[in-house]
């Protein structure tokens, strides 16, 4: 008896030892694994200001308050809490009020003149900039088309911004073509077709114009005309396909 108990018990053994094996391993990460995890990457918001003249941060979300800084032209900020509605409009650019930390400080500034396109330097050239643009924003393109004769060559420059805000293409005209500050971004309310002569007339200019058109108040075409003795320029800033077309006409006369 003594002699089967010992064979049964000697079995049970054997069985459970086997089946001991055959469970999957769990693997311990060792110190060094654990502390060389990636740690959890935090996105943030970073907009630049587009305002010739800078933009005011401000210490609330109104355009009254205190003054805490005044953020140049380019500079790129971090946002802390974005404004998704519309609540204001200055001089005919839509916005709110982004909450944004510039300088170590933490104030307000109006979205209308933040954006996520990088701005132009001054005589920044097209080519350059759009292909520096393309790597945060691979559908910004130009094209180049050369004709003329001999004695009036021509270059038409044609550049697709990925952006349908006016006042972005505006600005970005402004600095790649040489649109005089003098005049202002058009608002969308205001005669069909509008044309202003340069109130300061650069030395040898023969025209220096906007010409502006709107249909229901809603702008079309702003085209900014510039002729001297030795060239004409003209530039068009346009919808089209849910982007902005800027385009360059260059005739030199010889």
């Amino acid at each position: 008896m003594k002699t089967k108990a010992l064979a049964i018990a000697t079995t049970a053994i054997i069985l459970f030892t086997s089946c001991e094996e055959k469970l999957p391993q769990q693997k311990e990460l060792l110190p060094e694994q654990i502390t060389n995890q990636p740690p959890p990457q935090e996105k943030t918001t970073s907009l630049y200001v587009i305002a010739a003249s800078g933009l005011s941060l401000r210490e609330y979300n109104n355009l009254n308050s205190q003054k805490l800084a005044v953020m140049p032209y380019g500079t790129k900020v971090e946002v802390v809490t974005l404004e998704a509605n519309n609540t204001m409009n200055v001089r005919g650019v839509k916005g709110g009020m982004h909450q944004v930390l510039y300088n170590n400080k933490t104030g307000f500034a109006f979205s209308g003149y933040l954006s996520d396109l990088f701005p132009p330097e001054p005589g920044a050239n097209p080519k350059m900039y759009i292909a520096d643009l393309q790597n945060t924003h691979p559908t910004a393109s130009i094209t180049e088309l050369v004709g003329g004769t001999a004695s009036k060559p021509t270059s038409t420059e044609t550049l697709l911004i990925p952006t349908t805000k006016w006042h972005e293409a505006y600005l970005i005209a402004q600095k790649l073509y040489g649109i005089p500050r003098d005049f202002a971004l058009p608002e969308p309310k205001g005669r069909d077709v509008q044309k202003t002569s340069n109130p300061n007339m650069p030395i040898g200019a023969l025209v220096s114009e906007q010409l502006v058109t709107r249909l229901d108040n809603t702008l079309v075409e702003i085209v900014y005309n510039y002729t001297t003795s030795n060239f004409k320029q003209y530039v068009s800033i346009g919808l089209q396909n849910g982007m902005m077309k800027i385009e360059q006409h260059y005739t030199l006369q010889q």
